[in-house]
């Protein structure tokens, strides 16, 4: 029973529950940019350039008759876009951070404040 127990805390605890929550957004995130490159980037910005190179299709690219380098290529897009959006995400949160701590008075703590009400007196 003590093995289960030791399970139970581990697996409740909130770290590991956070990382859950984590990976199954980072998956649905991985589904969004890959839609944006499939759907929204390729056909936008990729299709002049492909079709200049007489490529139009990415997953057709191949080199030396078995190298598929457009979906090499396709895969670079996403992780520069995921890594850049992430970056933006960490750069915000550390930006309210910051808002945070200079909002907040360093004023004196209510029983300093206290042991100077007493000080006063005393000196009377």
């Amino acid at each position: 029973m003590g093995l289960l127990k030791e399970f139970k805390d581990f697996a409740l605890k909130g770290n590991v529950v956070d990382l859950a929550v984590a990976v199954i957004i980072g998956g649905a995130f991985g589904a969004i940019v890959s839609s944006l490159v499939d759907d929204v980037i390729t056909p936008l910005l990729l299709t002049p350039a492909l079709k200049a190179a007489n490529a139009q299709d990415l997953d057709k690219l191949v080199l030396w008759g078995s190298v598929k380098y457009g979906k090499f290529l396709a895969a670079i897009i996403k992780f520069i876009i995921i890594a850049f959006i992430l970056f933006l995400i960490i750069k915000a949160m550390k930006g309210l951070n910051k808002k945070e701590e200079a909002a907040a008075p360093a004023g004196p703590s209510e029983e300093v404040l206290l042991l100077r009400e007493i000080r006063d007196s005393l000196k009377k």
